[in-house]
Order: structure tokens, then C-alpha cells, then sequence
């Protein structure tokens, strides 16, 4: 028995080693060039070619079905609710995009993928980014701390006020995020959630009037959930959020992510966040524009597939790239822990496959950085993909990965 029990321990021994040197040895991960991205077949990247065309085919043909117009289609959808007037840019998409990323290389694209587009929610993965930058860097000590003890007022740019004075007397000239009973007791954390039930009206957007509920009596009357305890998703909330992480920066978000995630990346100049036409503060004596947490109203991120692989690839990296740490491995776990009141939502906008809900036919390890449009970046770190599809119905997003899925070989 001695000997037999000493011959099992070798053998583990043994291959305990054997894994420890392959893993030693394994080869370096690929990270592309700012400028260059190298490409594999579908062969060479164990990928079958004819199922991967297939999954490409089927994202052509679901494409949505709703205008290229993205003003006209915003004012057939969100500009129904109240007060939907947009008041940010939009412009018309192209064609149904995206890029297959297996190990790091490109192994397919299709559409226009170097196009500059809206790319609506996936936007607040940048922003949650920009807040995992400050929260690595000690500007954020603890993100269950109440975002009022950090908060500055906000003095809103009004280049044309009231030429009588009178008419506004009395009317509070700076925005104080925070300062209600309820608003005080919110964390960052419940913000990056979308479990704040944050009150309040934002850049000419009343919280109750993103996605209304179906009682109008109920709008502006109902109680306050506990921070925490609701999810809702919510584009006033979203850019609360955004103008609490300008003022905590002290600097226009768009330099932010540029200087921390997209120049360390090698995402081109071609992207851009952008604001709304009334979203103007006076920081520190400069003119600032609070960018948008998404297109709901206009604005948000222009971006092109490309970079959005590029950022895709970065989270599946859990946050490194090449030798650097962009966003620490701690944040990429917040990031992808569920959300009590919605597992199957992290940080925003990481939504998550807990129990495989979201997007049954992927393994429940993957992850997706979702926006209207549909835009998808899809990360699936068993498989080591990336996948962004651009303009796709909503409805199609699990039989893509499905077809996607079916033509890995190894």
C-alpha cells in the first residue's frame, strides 16, 4: 500500500509539474499594433470556415429592422416618452458590421469595420472604465462610500439666462447631484449597478420619464427603493454618473480614456464621446462638456468596430495589456460579479450569462458590453473570442453566438 501511495503522489507530482512548465512556456499572449492588426485564417486559428461564414451570414440577414436614421429611428422609440426630444448628435449607421478576434488575431470582419458609428449603451463600459481608472488610482477609497461626500456643486453654463433677473430669483444656480435624504445615502457602487433609484432631473431629463412606467399617476409619487435593492436601467442615472466622474476628475472624460484605456490599447483617433448641447459646465473657470452614458437622447460614443474589438480584447485580457495593468485585475472581478438585483448584470455595461440567462448557447463564463442597435461585444475568455456584431435585432444575439460557437474546433 506504501509503495502504491507513493507511486500516486509521483504521478501527481509529475503532472503537477508537466502543467506548471507547458503554462511556464506557454507562449506570450498577442496583442496587436496601434496601426497594425495581424489576421489568421479560420484554419489557423481553429475555427471551422464554412460554419463561421454561416455565422456571419445569419448576422447580415437579422439585421435590424429599424431606420439607418438614427434620429428617425431614436424619434419612432425613446422620443415617444415624455420629454424625449433628443439633444445630442446622431447620425446615419452603415451597413450590418462586425470582426471575429480568436487568440488576438482577426480572423473574419464583414460591413464597414473601420466606420465611425453610434454605438448607444456600450458607451457605459467606457464610462465604468474611466470610473475603474479613478478607483485604482485612490480617487475613489471605497466604492460603497456615499458619492454626496465627494461632491462638489456643479455650475451649469447657461450662455443665455433670462434677460429679467426677477423671473429667476430665488432658483438655484448650481446642481447639487446628491443632496436629497435619498440621493445621500447612494454608493458608487449602487451606481455602477443601476440599483440607485437616483431622483432627481438632469440635463432637461427627468429621471421618472426614461422608460416610464405604464401608470403616469406613478411617476413622480412613488416611493424610493433602498439603494441596492432595484435594478433599473436608467440614461438619467447613467449620466449622473457621468457628470459625478467629471467632477471627481476635474477633467473632460473623453481625455481621460484616452490618456488610461484607448492610446494603451492602439484604438485609432477616429473615435469620439460626445455630450449634449445643453450638458456645458464651468470647472475650475474652463468650459467642460459632461459626455453622455449612452445615445438615448443623442451622443455617446462614436466608435468603430475596430475599436470596439480593441476594448473587447482588453476585457477579456481582464484588464492587461501587454506588460501593463490598464484596469486592475481587483476592478475586472467587481465588474463581472452579478448584481443581487439582477444577476446577470455587473458593473454597467458588462451584462453577464450567470446560469447561462442571457445568452443560453454561450458558456456561463462569457460576458457582453451590450448597446441599442443592437451593438454587441461579446467576450468569451473559455473560447478566447472576441466578437463584435454591429446592427443586429436584438433577438438574434444568442442564435449568432450559437452559429459562432458551433465553428470552434479547438
Amino acid at each position: 500500500m506504501k509503495a502504491s501511495a507513493s507511486f500516486i503522489f509521483l504521478a501527481f507530482l509529475l503532472i503537477a509539474t508537466t502543467a506548471f512548465a507547458q503554462k511556464k512556456n506557454a507562449p506570450a499572449p498577442y496583442y496587436p499594433e496601434p496601426t497594425q492588426w495581424q489576421t489568421k485564417t479560420p484554419a489557423e486559428a481553429g475555427l471551422n470556415a464554412d460554419k463561421l461564414a454561416t455565422a456571419i451570414a445569419f448576422a447580415k440577414e437579422k439585421e435590424t429592422k429599424n431606420p439607418r436614421n438614427l434620429e428617425v429611428s431614436h424619434y419612432q422609440t425613446y422620443g415617444k416618452e415624455p420629454f424625449g426630444d433628443g439633444i445630442g448628435p446622431f447620425a446615419t449607421r452603415g451597413e450590418p458590421t462586425g470582426i471575429v478576434v480568436r487568440n488576438g488575431y482577426i480572423v473574419a470582419e464583414w460591413g464597414e469595420p473601420l466606420r465611425v458609428d453610434m454605438t448607444f449603451s456600450v458607451t457605459k463600459s467606457f464610462l465604468s472604465s474611466v470610473v475603474g481608472v479613478a478607483y485604482d488610482k485612490g480617487m475613489i477609497p471605497d466604492l460603497y462610500d456615499s458619492v454626496y461626500k465627494m461632491m462638489a456643486p456643479v455650475n451649469v453654463y447657461n450662455p443665455m439666462p433670462g434677460a429679467n433677473k426677477a423671473d429667476h430669483f430665488g432658483e438655484p444656480s448650481l446642481i447639487r447631484l446628491f443632496d436629497t435624504p435619498h440621493n445621500r445615502t447612494i454608493s458608487w457602487n449602487d451606481m455602477l449597478r443601476q440599483t440607485s433609484d437616483w431622483e432627481g432631473t438632469l440635463w432637461g431629463k427627468p429621471e421618472w420619464a426614461d422608460r416610464p412606467g405604464p401608470n403616469p399617476a406613478e411617476w413622480q409619487t412613488r416611493p424610493r427603493s433602498k439603494p441596492g435593492a432595484v435594478y433599473e436601467y436608467n440614461d438619467v442615472r447613467v449620466n449622473v454618473l457621468a457628470l459625478a466622474t467629471l467632477n471627481l476628475w476635474r477633467r473632460p472624460l473623453p481625455q481621460v480614456l484616452k490618456e488610461y484605456i484607448m492610446d494603451p490599447i492602439g484604438a485609432s483617433p477616429s473615435w469620439r464621446w460626445m455630450g449634449y448641447e445643453n450638458s456645458w459646465v464651468v470647472l475650475d473657470g474652463q468650459l467642460v462638456q459632461a459626455v453622455g452614458g449612452g445615445g438615448h437622447w443623442g451622443g455617446g460614443m462614436f466608435i468603430s468596430a475596430r475599436d470596439m474589438a480593441r476594448f473587447g480584447y482588453l476585457t477579456l485580457r481582464r484588464g492587461k495589456w501587454k506588460n501593463t495593468q490598464l484596469l486592475s485585475d481587483k476592478w475586472v472581478t467587481l465588474a463581472l460579479t452579478p448584481t443581487p438585483a439582477q444577476p446577470t448584470y455587473g458593473f454597467m455595461n458588462w451584462f453577464l450569462n450567470t446560469d447561462k440567462k442571457y445568452l443560453p448557447s454561450a458558456p456561463a463564463t462569457a460576458f457582453a458590453h451590450i448597446g441599442n442597435g443592437t451593438n454587441m461585444i461579446y467576450v468569451d475568455p473559455e473560447h478566447d473570442l472576441v466578437v463584435v456584431t454591429r446592427w443586429i435585432d436584438n433577438a438574434a444575439l444568442d442564435g449568432f453566438v450559437q452559429r459562432i460557437l458551433e465553428a470552434v474546433e479547438k
